[in-house]
């Protein structure tokens, strides 16, 4: 893995990993092959300075990723590439080979080979088992989080072991968008709804990783870095929780 540092999308900055490396703290999520899109990826990396990739087997679109990495023509030490092991890939052999064969379709040497290792869905109680039963710790852990599932307690035992928290479906699906609270403090700041929730997720300390296919949502949600949300609205956003999941899934992911 090499992290992008300070620089990328328009000066986003890193977050140092127990293990000595740094992770971006804007990514561009991908998903499964009907939700990809090679254009929005090649623009993200030349044009909006995206340094952070996640995507995972389960998603289809591995491959795809090392067309887009290549077009754009960013050096592969320049990039934080995250993929995610599936169910059936468990056990050390199986992980081994299926990390491998991810490294294939991604086109890299290497995701750490694996440099750094992080567990998606993990809650307190497993983490508490992974403590009992493995050596290393995970350098991070990718839940699900915005304003209406914010998991703080997690977030708090992450960072007392020193396990970075990073936060998929920052947008809640689309769903924070039309929220009036949300849509208020857009125009009280002059940016959309989208900027809100990833500038409060990143005000939080989370590694947040919007997903979108299309070019100009990527740059509007990478235009986060020159502004700050004042305290008083960062904890009415923190009041907004409901506990509210929008995705149910738990694997472990490799990170470089």
């Amino acid at each position: 893995m090499a992290a992008a540092g300070g620089g990328g999308a328009r000066g986003c900055p890193a977050l140092p990993l127990a293990n000595g490396r740094s992770i971006p703290v804007l990514g561009l999520g991908t998903s499964h092959q009907g939700g990809y899109s090679h254009d929005a990826v090649v623009h993200a990396l030349q044009k909006c300075g995206i340094r952070h990739l996640d995507t995972a087997k389960r998603y289809g679109c591995e491959s795809l990723l090392q067309k887009a990495i290549k077009e754009s023509g960013v050096k592969r030490e320049d990039l934080w590439i995250t993929t995610k092991l599936w169910h059936s890939d468990y056990g050390y052999e199986n992980t081994k080979k299926a990390c491998l064969e991810s490294c294939e379709r991604l086109g890299v040497e290497y995701l750490g080979f694996c440099r750094s290792i992080g567990v998606s869905n993990f809650l307190i109680s497993h983490l508490e088992q992974l403590k009992e039963d493995c050596v290393i710790t995970p350098h991070v852990n990718q839940v699900e989080y915005h304003p209406f599932q914010r998991p703080q307690e997690l977030v708090d035992y992450c960072r007392s072991r020193d396990i970075v928290f990073e936060g998929y479906c920052p947008l809640a699906k689309g769903e924070a968008l039309t929220h009036p609270t949300i849509i208020q403090l857009a125009n009280k700041y002059g940016r959309t709804p989208a900027q809100i929730c990833i500038r409060w997720s990143i005000q939080n300390g989370i590694v947040t990783i919007p997903k979108s296919t299309k070019a100009e949502r990527i740059q509007e949600n990478c235009k986060v870095f020159d502004f700050n949300l004042r305290e008083e609205d960062m904890e009415f956003l923190n009041t907004m929780n409901i506990n509210r999941k929008l995705i149910h899934l738990t694997y472990p992911l490799w990170k470089g």
